[in-house]
């Protein structure tokens, strides 16, 4: 049972994961925090450095008014508030007085409802501190957006951030860390002063960065720290007591770090770092990490920038993977075709699928691979014994109660019952054909014996027997571990492909079933339940065209009346066309087939239902059904709900719509006449930003049916709105031309 949450700063190794790092209750030395209450904006509590940031009289200007302390700032801060939002912190720049900004920071309302503002002297002498002038910034982001846009994989994509990150706040050693599905990191990029040692391909345990600190990533985009051996200072409340616990600190970017990542860091060697998180499909997928040898604070312009090429990554990531699920739906598709083929000619798609052993095992990179269909067993490649698969199916069946997909690539050590099966099958990736039967579609992979190289030793994180001074590793030298009992673990686009192998395999054993209905009358009972509890939606006629046979899937796609059969004045398939909004487009194409042609597949659109809000598309393949002598037994419809593909044209009309009314801002217009905006350049940054999204919908919108793009899209209309801002901010914070860019 877990104990209570450790207070900030008093967590040890065994439960820094519980560890209240969002409460810290202190902030880093170079900027100030104030609390601020009410329509007066009271300090109701501030930093204990306010009186040398703020040259205020400490603790007793609390319970005063802002304005009293500083006009300039309460003047910001009243601009600031209408532009608040839940989820992001506003960015301002004021004067105490009059004049030009002194002060540069963010606003932001907690979710206790505290208003916190948080500041930063422009001419700090605390630490030597990254800043541009505008035009050299906006050169750097946008050649590093082009790179990044050109990227067509996830290493040359890495390579091209660390890169571009690097030249952009010049720290030494800048990284790009990818997070495995158990949490573990590894370092797949890194851009570094070559004094330094590399650490590209070191992993780094999940327990190096505990789950809370996970969830703070998620919503603080970008962290800084200036000076890992920084004095934190206090918040205080008006009483003259410490604030605590009592302040959601979520969203500061001045909050303290834990102590116990702070002697993380000493242990490294590192004294400053950015962190910038890579979000995908709203999990982080990885984050950019610099670490530099000295002291070192980054402007605000300079921060938004590395937030806006976090978010260019993160959506170039989601273009790159669905391009693996675009080359998973045409090897899927090539299958489907072999094995209809195969069927139609030998009625049995099983042996067709194991008679070229390479077209089954190649793409996912099995060894072997092994399937159960209507208690049968047929196999391939490097397998283990009858028995030994027998079990194996068995315990992946459990393991497929809630999903058709499982995998795994240590199968010896996530059930001990079968390490028998190491040497064969290790990895293990299955996919469930049938819901009410044990059918199953296995790919398999021997063991791989594999070194990892490791940054310290993850078996051996604490030193000393005292919980006051346990500190993580203190070596961060390479150590190398020899790992046995696993295979190569399946990716991400092999996950895809398995999955859409056995989607296409479903669907040909309901075709293939379907026809059985037509051909074995002593079969119907068993046939009748398969078809009929498919996910798939089937419909089968006559050779008159009279209906024979609707599913339950089936009748509920086409609507109320139709689920449990045909209403009593729909009798045949010239009824059915009423069906859809063009029944004509129906009934042509069965003409067509009753005079000869094989199949026809057309995508239609069913007349709307008293559920439904509105037009609903789908795809008809229509196949006859041919006896031994040549004439038609009959006809079996198979439609397919196209409500996803329908969705995701919408959302990439209207991100393209988007796309053509944000390129006119992509145009800058100061100091332009009326003649000479007519043949003003694109602006590099805006047209890289756009042009990367177009290619991302491309990509997306390119693959595979089976994926739900929709989403993607209007998550990638969300980035690149974000982005188009954090360029208007980037404007807004940095310094002209030939402006003081700071020390």
């Amino acid at each position: 049972m877990q104990g209570e949450s450790p207070r900030f700063g008093q967590a040890d190794l065994t439960n820094c994961e519980r560890e209240l790092i969002h409460l810290a209750g202190s902030v880093q030395p170079h900027g100030v925090l104030l609390v601020l209450e009410g329509e007066g904006l009271r300090l109701s509590a501030a930093s204990e450095n306010i009186a040398q940031l703020l040259d205020a009289p400490g603790s007793a200007c609390l319970g005063r008014p802002l304005e009293a302390l500083a006009p300039g700032l309460a003047q910001a801060v009243q601009v600031a508030l209408p532009a608040l939002r839940a989820d992001e912190p506003v960015p301002l720049q004021a004067a105490r007085g009059g004049g030009a900004p002194d002060w540069e920071g963010a606003l932001h309302r907690n979710a206790a409802g505290a208003l916190v503002l948080e500041l930063e002297p422009l001419a700090s002498g605390a630490a030597p501190t990254v800043g541009h002038d505008r035009e050299t910034l906006m050169t750097l982001v946008a050649q590093t957006v082009q790179r990044i846009g050109e990227a067509a994989s996830l290493g040359v994509l890495a390579d091209a951030t660390a890169r571009g990150v690097r030249e952009l706040i010049g720290y030494d050693r800048v990284m790009v860390y990818k997070f495995d599905p158990e949490g573990h990191g590894e370092i797949i990029a890194e851009s570094r002063d070559p004094r330094l040692q590399s650490l590209l391909g070191h992993h780094y345990p999940a327990t190096d960065i505990p789950q809370r600190a996970r969830e703070l990533y998620l919503r603080n985009r970008v962290r800084v720290l200036v000076d890992v051996h920084y004095q934190p200072q206090l918040l205080v409340r008006e009483d003259g007591q410490p604030v605590g616990d009592q302040l959601d600190m979520s969203m500061s970017y001045l909050r303290s770090m834990s102590p116990l990542h702070l002697q993380y860091l000493k242990n490294m060697g590192v004294t400053a770092t950015l962190v910038v998180s890579l979000v995908h499909e709203e999990r982080l997928w990885g984050l950019i990490a610099a670490h530099h040898d000295a002291p070192r604070n980054v402007r605000y312009a300079v921060r938004a920038a590395c937030d806006l090429i976090g978010e260019v990554v993160s959506t170039r990531i989601a273009a790159i993977e669905n391009y693996a699920h675009a080359q998973v739906a045409v090897l899927v598709r090539r299958l489907e075709q072999r094995l209809v083929e195969a069927t139609s000619t030998e009625g049995d798609w099983r042996q067709a699928l194991f008679r070229n052993p390479a077209t089954l095992l190649q793409p996912l990179n099995a060894t072997g691979a092994v399937l159960f269909a209507e208690n049968e067993l047929l196999t391939t490649g490097e397998v283990p014994s009858t028995p030994e698969l027998r079990a194996l199916r068995d315990w992946v069946v459990e393991q497929t109660a809630s999903d058709m997909l499982f995998a795994s690539s240590a199968v010896g050590k996530a059930n001990p019952a079968l390490a028998s099966l190491t040497p064969t099958a290790s990895g293990v990736l299955g996919v469930r054909l049938s819901a009410q039967r044990p059918d199953l579609l296995m790919w398999l992979r021997k063991e791989q014996m594999r070194t990892v190289t490791w940054a310290g030793d993850p078996h051996k994180p604490m030193i000393g027997d005292d919980p006051m001074s346990l500190s993580p590793r203190r070596s961060f030298a390479a150590w190398s571990e020899l790992v046995r009992g696993t295979a190569i673990a399946w990716t991400t686009a092999e996950l895809a492909l398995g999955r859409a192998f056995g989607g296409a395999l479903v669907d040909i054993i309901v075709q293939v079933q379907a026809v059985r209905l037509l051909v074995a009358e002593h079969q119907l009972a068993t046939v009748r339940e398969t078809v009929r509890n498919a996910v798939e939606a089937v419909l089968v006629a006559g050779p008159d065209g009279r209906l024979l046979f609707i599913n339950e899937a089936c009748g509920q796609l086409l609507g109320r009346v139709w689920s449990g059969g045909p209403p009593a004045d729909a009798a045949d398939l010239d009824h059915l066309a009423d069906a859809f909004t063009q029944p004509q487009q129906l009934r042509h194409a069965l003409a067509a087939l009753r005079t000869g042609q094989a199949h026809w597949r057309g995508e239609m659109l069913l007349r709307p239902q008293p559920a439904d809000a509105g037009e609903r598309p789908v795809t008809v393949r229509a196949e006859v059904v041919p006896g031994r002598d040549g004439r038609p037994l009959g006809y079996v419809l198979t439609f397919f709900d196209r409500s996803q593909s329908w969705r995701a044209t919408q959302a990439r009309a209207h991100l393209e719509a988007s796309l053509a009314r944000a390129m006119p801002a992509a145009a800058p217009v100061e100091g332009l006449s009326a003649g000479a905006a007519a043949t003003r350049e694109i602006d590099p940054l805006l047209g890289a930003i756009l042009t990367n999204a177009s290619l991302a919908a491309m990509d997306i919108a390119d693959s595979s049916a089976s994926v739900p793009t929709a989403p993607m899209l209007e998550e990638l209309e969300s980035a690149t709105r974000r982005a188009t801002s954090l360029v208007e901010r980037i404007r807004r914070l940095s310094t002209p031309p030939g402006a003081d860019s700071g020390s």
